[in-house]
């Protein structure tokens, strides 16, 4: 039993490490914003296309980590993938203007997401139930911490190296995790459980998987309760410089407490998980996650944001999160059993398009008011509600 707790441990830090790719991707060069606009003669507008053009990718891509490690086996797909993040985050270091940046950002894109999408097909491979869902919640503390050092690490390498050093620190961080991964990663889909990989019986696979109506409503919640998160991550250059009127290292002040919040909530899901169902847990996360969005409302339509007030209600919303995303996310896998890769790489794509079209679109229409960010919140939560709701209903026909 000592031997299985200690490689389950070893197992979930693996993971969570693969997993922190994407968060050091957007996060850590997010305080370079401005020098990177000045560097390379761009508009901000085209210093968010390199954030909305890698999010974009990284969704695509996302459609087809899963499914490949469902044929060839979840380790390949991961070394692989460490393999092309090390060298298109070296390529970026050398990027000398704004266009090439942003097509080096989405080759990074289609690369970074392998270890998030696979790693849950890992989990449910090993583990079942309860187990799974505590590892899961495990493994979302731990990655939680990434996004709450990364700006403050891209900070200090912003003010003592310049923009250029964010991405080699990426590119270390990769050759990193492929060390790791090379050493403890284990195989867990055998060449007896792989599909063999032919075109039409992928594309009749995502097919099935599409048009079923139960993983529709629950990958809409995932995404739709991240994106009031996400909302302001993405939103984090005029929120935390402009809103809150701190300066380039200080966007901790920002990432820290909404991150503790985050944590909090992944280990209230891992200590509930098999004494409530996924369910209640469910219900109880909304209580936080509409409390947290009409504070926040009603803090900024009355108030002037200031710290730590402004992001105390984000924090709470990122409790009730991720309280409920390691329930959801395992109801999602359990759809269909044999293509938990491609399941998994579904719903990061709903999610992660969602994302792009947040930092793409969303972003930039309300970033300029703190109300309107609130409203934004609060207009994704409902919608997540809705689909929620809708889940919870076909249930119970059936």
């Amino acid at each position: 039993m000592p031997h299985r707790k200690h490689h389950r441990t070893t197992l979930a830090m693996l993971l969570a490490g693969l997993s922190t790719l994407g968060p050091f991707s957007i996060d850590t060069y997010m305080p370079s914003f401005p020098a990177i606009q000045a560097s390379l003669h761009a508009s901000p507008l085209q210093v968010q296309q390199t954030l909305s053009v890698y999010l974009f990718c990284f969704a695509i891509m996302m459609l087809f980590h899963g499914s490949f490690s469902d044929s060839f086996g979840r380790r390949p797909i991961i070394l692989g993938s460490l393999v092309a993040f090390v060298l298109t985050s070296i390529a970026c270091v050398f990027a000398n203007d704004i266009n090439t940046l942003i097509v080096l950002r989405g080759a990074q894109g289609l690369s970074a997401g392998a270890g998030l999408i696979v790693g849950r097909a890992i989990i449910r491979d090993l583990y079942a139930g309860a187990e799974a869902q505590r590892l899961m919640s495990q493994i979302t503390m731990m990655f939680a911490i990434s996004p709450a050092i990364a700006p403050i690490i891209g900070g200090w390498l912003h003010l003592m190296f310049g923009w250029h050093s964010v991405f080699v620190f990426m590119a270390i961080l990769g050759l990193l995790l492929l060390a790791l991964s090379w050493r403890y990663l284990p195989e867990t889909h055998p060449l007896a459980g792989r599909n063999p990989f032919s075109f039409k019986p992928l594309v009749r696979n995502y097919h099935q998987v599409a048009s079923h109506p139960h993983f529709l409503v629950l990958a809409g919640t995932i995404a739709l309760h991240f994106a009031g998160f996400f909302l302001y991550i993405a939103s984090a250059p005029v929120f935390v410089l402009q809103t809150l009127h701190l300066h380039e290292d200080q966007f901790a002040w920002l990432f820290i407490p909404t991150i503790t919040g985050v944590m909090i909530g992944a280990y209230l899901s891992g200590r509930v998980a098999g004494r409530i169902s996924p369910q209640q847990t469910v219900k109880y996360a909304y209580v936080l996650l509409l409390s947290a969005a009409a504070i926040n409302l009603g803090y900024n339509s009355f108030f002037t944001p200031s710290w730590p007030w402004a992001v105390l209600p984000i924090a709470l919303y990122g409790t009730g999160m991720a309280l409920a995303m390691p329930s959801i996310t395992l109801l999602a896998l359990d759809l269909f059993p044999q293509h938990r890769g491609l399941v998994s790489s579904m719903q990061g794509f709903v999610q992660t398009m969602l994302n792009a079209l947040v930092a793409g679109i969303v972003s930039p229409m309300l970033s300029f008011s703190p109300i309107y960010l609130a409203v934004g919140m609060i207009g994704f939560l409902l919608l997540g509600r809705l689909t929620w709701a809708m889940y919870c209903r076909v249930e119970a026909v059936q």
